[in-house]
C-alpha cells in the first residue's frame, strides 16, 4: 500500500461534511482533523469520524498534506492560497473564487509551489455523464437545463455561479473552441440575485450550446443533449439515464431514419470518485478528465461574463 496520506476538510457543513466521510473511508489516506467556523459543528463531526476539531485552517500547516475546501464562496480564496502557501494540495469546491484574478493567483500560486489545485466540480464524475464522455467527438448544438427547487443554501451566489456553472464546466473543454458571441438574460424570482438565467454561446467552431438554470422550480431537472454529425447524445444526471440515436446507414422506407437506444446507468458515488481522482493526482498518477484549477478558472471567467451581461439588462 502507498504511503498513508493526511488530510484535512475546511468547512463542514452540509456539502464539507461529506468530504469529511469520504477521506475517513479511504484506506490509504488519514483523515487528521476539520475546521468550521462554527466550534459546535467541527467538534460533532470530528466525533462522528473519529478525528480532531481545530480552530482554523492555520493550524492545520505542517499536520496535513492536502486539504478540501468547502467553506463559503467568499472565503475560498483566502483559505486557498493560506493552504498552497503552506505546501498543501487543494481540492477547492466550486466556483473556485469570487473574481478571476483570484483564480489566477491560486494557479501560479500552485504551479510556484509545485501542489495541485483541483475544482470540485461533482457532475463530471456523474455515472451517466462517464458513459458517454468519450462518445463526443465534434458537438454542433448543446442544451443543458438545470433546475432546482428553491433551498437558502447556495444563496450567497447567482443561479449561474450555483447552478449553471456545472454546465459551463462541462461544456467548456468538451468544444474546446475560443467564444465568438455570447448572449445572456435572466431575472430575480425569489432573491435579490438572479434565480433562473439563459445563456446562448456560439463558439468559433461554430457548435452553439443554450444553457439554461433555475432555482426557482417545483422540480428538479438536470439534463444535456449533444448534437453531433448524425447523432445525438440525451444525459439525465439525475436518473443516470442516457439516450443515443444514430442515422441509420440504409434508410428503410416507411421506418424513421434513426435507430435510437437509452440504459440507466449503476449509482456509483460522485464525491468518493472525485475526491479519489485528487488524492491520485497528488500521488503523481495522471487522472484524464479531473478539474484542474485552469479548468475551474474558465468555467469562472464565462460565468461572470454570464452574470455581467445580465446586470446590463
Amino acid at each position: 500500500m502507498s504511503k498513508s496520506l493526511r488530510a484535512a476538510v475546511i468547512g463542514v457543513g452540509y456539502l464539507g461534511r461529506f468530504h469529511a466521510q469520504k477521506y475517513a473511508a479511504l484506506p490509504d489516506v488519514e483523515l487528521v482533523g476539520v475546521v468550521d467556523p462554527n466550534p459546535e459543528r467541527a467538534a460533532a463531526v470530528a466525533k462522528e469520524l473519529g478525528t480532531a476539531a481545530f480552530a482554523s485552517h492555520e493550524d492545520l500547516a505542517g499536520k496535513v498534506d492536502l486539504v478540501s475546501i468547502a467553506s463559503t464562496t467568499e472565503s475560498h480564496y483566502r483559505i486557498a492560497r493560506d493552504c498552497l502557501a503552506a505546501g498543501l494540495h487543494v481540492l477547492v469546491e466550486k466556483p473556485v473564487t469570487v473574481t478571476v484574478a483570484e483564480a489566477d493567483e491560486l494557479i501560479a500560486l500552485a504551479a510556484a509551489n509545485q501542489r495541485v489545485l483541483h475544482v470540485g466540480h461533482l457532475e463530471r464524475y456523474n455515472p451517466a455523464w462517464l458513459a458517454v464522455r468519450d462518445k463526443i467527438a465534434t458537438p454542433l448544438f448543446i442544451e443543458a437545463h438545470r433546475m432546482a427547487p428553491f433551498k437558502p443554501r447556495g444563496t450567497d451566489v447567482s443561479v449561474i455561479l450555483d447552478l449553471m456553472i456545472h454546465d459551463l464546466d462541462l461544456i467548456l473543454p468538451l468544444v474546446h473552441s475560443p467564444i465568438a458571441d455570447l448572449r445572456a438574460s435572466g431575472v430575480a424570482v425569489l432573491t435579490e440575485g438572479i434565480d433562473i438565467a439563459n445563456a446562448r454561446i456560439e463558439f468559433a467552431n461554430g457548435c452553439v450550446a443554450n444553457i439554461t438554470a433555475s432555482r426557482a422550480s417545483t422540480a428538479s431537472l438536470r439534463r444535456m443533449r449533444i448534437f453531433q454529425h448524425h447523432e445525438y447524445l440525451s444525459i439525465d444526471f439525475g436518473e443516470r439515464k442516457i439516450g443515443l440515436s444514430k442515422k441509420r446507414d440504409a434508410l428503410i422506407e416507411g421506418e424513421a431514419p434513426i435507430d435510437s437506444e437509452s440504459r440507466i446507468e449503476p449509482p456509483g458515488d460522485a464525491l468518493l470518485s472525485e475526491i479519489q481522482a485528487f488524492v491520485a493526482t497528488v500521488r503523481g498518477e495522471a487522472q484524464p478528465g479531473s478539474c484542474s484549477g485552469r479548468d475551474g478558472r474558465e468555467a469562472l471567467a464565462v460565468a461572470l461574463e454570464i452574470e455581467r451581461l445580465m446586470r446590463k439588462q
